[in-house]
């Protein structure tokens, strides 16, 4: 988890941000159970009256309000109200009234303290019910000291007590109203004024609510883009920078799907772990309190619930994570299995295979989409489980509130706001299990993008570059040594040559003997395990990466080509080409001709991988393209197997009188291509075991003999009959050798696929 939050670090204004609109938002949410609350309560119940001294009231009803009081609830009784007012009513008549003057706090205070004699006063004297106290029984005239009263009161304190707290407030409220009306003033217009006023707070908390929502919805899909942008940047950075070891350590397909489905899966917890992980404790909490408030001493109900909804997430989530943690895995699977069979479509159809490689990939599908189904199947029974949990909390708030209720010690509002309080707590713990389903997975994701941006590349730039002002392009092999990594043998052995410009050096052997591997180690894509490499002198791991490559104008064996045009493939290695190089170097590669016959050109489109130009024409094209880069050194991986021999000839007589300041090196199988060649290596099971001109080699190569013999008769190679029938019982005694020193290196010098 700690990989997800690191990420965040960056954007820290933002989660602050995010933090506060998120707390307006809770503290919004927590406001409206306790409006409604008071709506039903108050507003409905008790007509819009919140505390139980009347707002006025008349000389009458404040000397009968006193009526049992001792003398220090008097004190703060009228203390309450200002200096008697007179008004004349409409039948003529004068009537004193008090007005209430005291401050919201006070009246809460008083509430509570002045309950019980008012209530005393409302049964006795207005509401026509008798709470076992009965007026005419007080003696007129006789002003009551605080010892009667206190008999008085403990003559019904059992019958207060009976009464319940809700009620006996209920009763105190309907003292102020009746008093309310006996001054004059309209009760059920201020009761329509507190219904519309707790309504327009609830409007406007519920509007703040939407704000608070946008606000943290627009900055968490801001910060959750933010990061899926960064971890794209930071894995694609890091992946250019492999060298092709690091590249077959995870593989192609691996790395596509840590790139999108990975980072995707950390965009997509990262914005809902900002808008729900966040807000989820802020409304338990802030919940769980407001429960606390309410005093409906129900609380237990709570902490059952909670209990219960942990135990049943912890379950699930025990069931299904072993199944999320190996569910990556198995989309990588599928993903290398599909880029497989889509790469090599053509081949699959030529050998009839559609009905295998479907069943190859429905394995690889069906075992992905098993994992995916029993994690479901399990996730499925969060919901349904929760909402009974939700329902039997709310059966068992509503069971035990209607006995307190029938009780008179809890009103209908406080056990509507203790409902809509428990749903929060429970919604609070939903949101978190769901984030702890998806943040495993998620944590996974992080982990296999981490492995991704942690793992250095064996290929890097030296701490103190040489730079050369001009480059010449020797190059020079001093006793070079390679093993791929893991591999217990070495692919190539002490190979040490000379490459100058101006002279063309072919490397020829067998399949498998290391040709590819060798050329590969001039640009670094590997580098050597023993021996050393030079360019004019200088380690070319004393170079800088850009620019040792910037002098080498490589063609690879299998050649690629990028999704554009011709003109943007051919300025690939030189962006600031013009038309006439480009074109120049068309001409050379023997690829103006089939540019010419389409309809745009030279801005023709190539579709992706150059899938729409033929293997010849693509291969010309990115012979073209190192052309175009006009480099000192020019590497060419077998790159004129797919021409004919015509075109051949004429491609490397054109090319001949553009190379002849750049040294030359080509990896070929066939003698034609290399027959002029100024220095020919034979390599043979990774080692030099000819170095010469053609005619040299005929004379003291054998495995070069095998090898032109293969291809060109003896009249060609300028044999008479005698020496070509003992280089013929030569190449049959060393077939068996060869064969077997091939099979046992094949595959290691050519590139890894990746897969």
């Amino acid at each position: 988890m700690s990989k997800i939050f690191k990420n965040l670090i960056p954007y820290w204004r933002w989660i602050i941000l995010i933090f506060v609109f998120l707390i307006a938002q809770a503290y919004c949410d927590l406001a409206l159970p306790a409006y409604t609350s008071d709506i039903i309560d108050v507003g409905i119940q008790d007509h819009g009256i919140e505390h139980i001294l009347p707002e006025e009231i008349t000389s009458e009803d404040y000397q009968m309000a006193q009526t049992f009081m001792l003398s220090d609830e008097k004190e703060k009784f009228t203390d309450c109200y200002d200096t008697a007012d007179t008004e004349n009513t409409s039948d003529g008549d004068s009537v004193t009234k008090y007005k209430l003057t005291a401050d919201s706090d006070t009246l809460d205070e008083l509430d509570e303290e002045l309950l019980v004699p008012l209530v005393m006063a409302y049964q006795a004297f207005l509401s026509g019910e008798q709470m076992d106290v009965d007026a005419s029984a007080i003696p007129q005239g006789v002003a009551l000291d605080d010892n009667m009263i206190k008999q008085i009161r403990s003559k019904v304190q059992d019958k207060i007590d009976a009464v319940g707290s809700s009620t006996l407030k209920s009763m105190g409220v309907a003292f102020a109203t009746k008093c309310d009306e006996n001054a004059g003033i309209d009760v059920d217009a201020n009761q329509i004024a507190y219904l519309w006023k707790a309504g327009v707070k609830m409007a406007g908390f519920a509007a703040i609510m939407l704000i608070a929502a946008c606000v943290v919805g627009f900055a968490a899909s801001k910060v959750g883009a933010a990061v899926g942008r960064d971890l794209r940047e930071k894995t694609f950075s890091k992946v250019v920078g492999f060298s092709n070891a690091e590249i077959n350590k995870f593989s192609t397909a691996s790395l596509i799907t840590r790139s999108t489905n990975d980072i995707q899966q950390i965009q997509m917890v990262t914005t809902m772990m900002l808008r729900m992980v966040l807000y989820a404790p802020i409304v338990g909490i802030g919940g769980i309190i407001k429960v606390a408030q309410t005093k409906s001493g129900m609380e237990w109900v709570i902490a059952i619930a909670v209990v219960a909804i942990m135990v049943f997430i912890f379950t699930l989530v025990g069931i299904a994570m072993p199944k999320f943690k190996i569910m990556q895995t198995l989309v990588d699977k599928v993903n290398l299995v599909s880029r497989e069979i889509l790469t090599g479509l053509s081949v699959i159809r030529a050998f009839g295979r559609e009905k295998e490689e479907e069943k190859r990939f429905d394995e690889a599908n069906r075992e992905l989409t098993r994992t995916q189904l029993f994690t479901n199947r399990v996730m499925t029974f969060m919901m349904p489980g929760m909402s009974m949990i939700m329902y039997c909390i709310t059966l068992g708030i509503v069971w035990v509130a209607a006995g307190r209720i029938d009780k008179g010690s809890m009103q209908v509002g406080t056990m509507t706001a203790f409902i809509t309080y428990a749903m929060l707590i429970v919604m609070s713990f939903l949101m978190l299990s769901a984030m702890s389903i998806m943040l495993p997975r998620a944590g996974v994701a992080a982990e296999r993008i981490d492995e991704v941006i942690r793992t250095s590349s064996t290929v890097n730039d030296p701490k103190a570059p040489v730079t050369e002002a001009d480059h010449r392009g020797v190059i020079r092999f001093n006793h070079v040594d390679f093993r791929y990594p893991g591999a217990k043998e070495d692919v190539l052995s002490d190979i040490d040559f000379v490459a100058e410009p101006g002279k063309v050096t072919a490397i020829i052997g067998s399949t498998g003997c290391g040709k590819s591997t060798l050329v590969n180690l001039i640009p670094r894509f590997y580098d050597v395990t023993g021996g050393s490499i030079e360019l004019d002198g200088h380690d070319i791991r004393d170079y800088t990466l850009s620019e040792l490559r910037e002098s080498i104008g490589f063609v690879p064996q299998k050649g690629i080509l990028f999704s554009g045009t011709i003109a943007s493939n051919l300025r690939f290695g030189k962006a600031d080409a013009s038309d006439e190089q480009i074109k120049k170097a068309a001409d050379i590669a023997q690829a103006s001709e089939f540019i010419e016959t389409k309809n745009d050109g030279y801005e023709s489109s190539i579709a992706q991988g150059g899938s729409n130009v033929s293997g010849g024409q693509k291969q010309r094209l990115a012979i073209a393209r190192a052309i175009a880069k006009d480099p000192h050194i020019y590497v060419f991986d077998d790159s004129f197997s797919a021409l004919d021999m015509k075109t051949d000839a004429r491609l490397r007589a054109a090319l001949a009188e553009v190379t002849e300041n750049a040294s030359v090196i080509i990896v070929a199988q066939r003698i034609s291509t290399i027959i002029h060649a100024d220095q020919i290596l034979v390599l043979d099971d990774g080692k030099i075991v000819g170095k010469g001109t053609h005619e040299e080699l005929l004379k003291n190569c054998d495995v070069y003999m095998q090898i032109a013999q293969s291809q060109l008769s003896a009249k060609e190679l300028g044999l008479d009959d005698k020496a070509a029938e003992t280089a013929t019982d030569k190449a049959a005694d060393n077939v068996t050798k060869t064969a077997t020193d091939t099979s046992a290196v094949s595959g290691l010098d050519n590139e890894k696929e990746d897969m």
